[in-house]
């Protein structure tokens, strides 16, 4: 889905939900969930795109695939708290979605160890006994 799409589905989801609120707030979140949604599915492609030049980008470099991999991890896990955060803002539920951030950094956090570990290796090597 092409950008010029995305937000005028955005528009119309938007103009929808204003309608809708007044009457049906329920409804006016789950549309808005959905629009989220599909607007997320429509971008799969793009984003199997990147991973798959990625891939072969690393491959050329002879990077260590565990720090693609790892790095691949961290970005979708970044994307996931806030899509997941900013569903749960739009509920109106502000402490969740911090707690849902909250989450995501600490799972960054974890799944950084073992890059980190590598560079002070690798630094302690250098370093002179």
């Amino acid at each position: 889905m092409e950008m010029v799409q995305v937000v005028g589905l955005g528009l119309i989801a938007t103009f929808l939900i204003l309608v809708i609120k007044e009457q049906k707030p329920v409804f006016a979140f789950l549309l808005a969930t959905f629009t989220g949604v599909v607007i997320f599915l429509s971008l799969v492609d793009k984003i199997a795109d990147v991973l798959g030049i990625l891939t072969q980008l690393a491959e050329k470099a002879r990077v260590n695939s565990m720090f693609l991999e790892t790095v691949l991890k961290i970005i979708g896990i970044a994307y996931i708290a806030e899509f997941g955060a900013q569903v749960t803002r739009d509920a109106g539920q502000g402490s969740i979605a911090s707690k849902i951030e909250l989450a995501g950094k600490i799972l960054i956090m974890v799944m950084a160890i073992p890059i980190i570990t590598m560079m002070i290796e690798t630094v302690v090597q250098i370093l002179p006994s």
